[in-house]
């Protein structure tokens, strides 16, 4: 109420003012008491009016949105401004804020893996980040206030949001049949609903990769072991021969070597996958892998293939010697196996222009058909599962080698064509691989240097 005194002060002295003077002037005319209410009359009227036009710049100033400062008038009104003013100046501040709060929000939702996307009571799309906006197949600008319905058109979606049941969540196929997508629903608000969505894509291929691993080790295992029972209740109900005998226990031995090569993949492709990458300073002569992976395939063809190993004598090349020969020794044996006797096996060394190298392994074998190609280094993946049975395969041997090729950060290359034969390369990178220096060289680089003039 500090405003009221000063307001009624000024309006008494304006009043008291006026009549003076009022009666000084009426006293002209004989007239006091008349001049006196006619000056007080008019010095009302000027307060009034010096007051309206204070009130009228005040309006002006709240009808412009409060640009620029307040009048900064004396009394009553230059009081209210200056209140309305700093009241204004904190509203705008606070509302800075928690716009500067709002858009750090936004980007740390925006930053998010997952997608965002806010929906009012009508299903309207209120606003979405650009992941969600991807998993939509939406455009998060142009189709704000739209209603998500007529945009997103998938059944199982359509069903879920409008069903009204977000105990769970659900997945449906991406626009364009691009992966898997997973939705879930959260009310919140009056009527609003958060929609989170995520890309489970690799995680349904993972799933069902890992389903059929199961499966099929479990196939893999179950064949021998049934053999195995047979032959082992055989032996115990049927009285056999010294023949029938060693013949029996001679496939139970195979069996017996299938199942302990299963598992030795196995446990190579575990730990293939959980240790440390190789060291890139441990070198290894391709020659000396060349050598070991050239008397088991010997033993394997049993001089029913010809056998061609050539390159590589000054080579050396970097990584885990144990995971390169098994790399190699899996791509030859494949070779010996998918090749009819009388064909031929080669491996060789060669260097590539870009300072890398690769080991070749070419068969003259019955070949592969393009389609199979891209799937050939997947666990257990046969393009004849009888016939690959026939050879003694796991079905892991080509997944080892990718997974070696891999860690020493090189790929595995595959050409084949039915009828044709096939080359599988092992390319590893430049880093990776060097000449090691012959004896005679390195003689006479030491002749220079004792020459060279100190």
């Amino acid at each position: 109420m500090g405003w009221l005194f000063p307001r009624l002060l000024a309006a008494v002295v304006a009043v008291v003012l006026g009549a003076l003077v009022g009666m000084a002037i009426g006293s002209f005319w004989n007239m006091p008491a008349l001049g006196s209410l006619v000056g007080a009359a008019l010095a009302v009227l000027l307060h009034a009016l010096i007051d309206g036009w204070r009130a009228h710049r005040f309006m002006n100033w709240l009808r412009a949105q409060n640009e620029g400062p307040a009048p900064r008038d004396a009394g009553f009104w230059g009081e209210v401004g200056y209140r309305v003013e700093r009241a204004v100046r904190a509203l705008e501040r606070r509302v800075d804020i928690e716009y500067a709060r709002l858009d750090q929000f936004l980007s740390a939702i925006e930053a998010s893996p997952n997608g965002v996307l806010l929906l009012d009571g009508n299903d309207q799309i209120e606003w979405c980040n650009s992941v969600a906006a991807d998993h939509f197949g939406l455009d998060p600008q142009r189709d704000r206030r739209q209603r998500i319905t007529n945009l997103v058109r998938a059944p199982a979606f359509v069903a879920y949001l409008q069903g009204g049941a977000f105990g769970e969540p659900i997945s449906f196929t991406g626009p364009g049949g691009r992966g898997a997508i997973s939705v879930l629903i959260r009310a919140y608000g009056d009527g609003m609903r958060l929609v989170l969505s995520q890309d489970i894509t690799e995680r349904e291929r993972n799933d069902a990769m890992r389903r059929d691993f199961v499966a099929n080790v479990s196939h893999e295992i179950r064949t021998p072991l049934t053999v195995l029972s047979g032959f082992i209740e055989t032996m115990g109900s049927l009285p056999l021969t010294d023949v029938e005998r060693r013949r029996v226990l001679e496939l139970m031995s195979q069996q017996t070597l299938r199942m302990q090569t299963l598992v030795g993949d196995l446990l190579t492709l575990a730990q293939l996958e959980g240790s440390p990458r190789p060291a890139a300073d441990r070198w290894v002569a391709v020659q000396k892998i060349f050598a070991q992976v050239r008397a088991d395939a010997e033993a394997l063809s049993q001089g029913r293939h010809s056998l061609r190993f050539e390159g590589g004598e000054a080579a050396q090349v970097a990584g885990a010697e144990g995971e390169l020969l098994s790399a190699v020794a899996n791509l030859v044996n494949n070779a010996v196996r998918y090749t009819p006797p009388g064909g031929s096996v080669a491996v060789g060394w060669s260097g590539r222009h870009d300072g890398s190298g690769e080991i070749e392994v070419r068969d003259s074998g019955i070949g592969i058909a393009r389609e199979h190609l891209p799937r050939l280094t997947e666990r257990f993946y046969r393009v004849d599962g009888s016939r690959s049975r026939d050879t003694g395969g796991t079905g892991l041997g080509l997944s080892i080698v990718k997974h070696v090729a891999q860690r020493h950060g090189g790929e595995l290359e595959i050409d084949s064509e039915p009828g044709k034969g096939s080359s599988f390369r092992l390319v590893l990178p430049a880093p990776r691989v060097r000449l090691q220096q012959s004896a005679a060289d390195a003689r006479s680089l030491d002749a220079v240097d004792a020459a060279a003039p100190r």
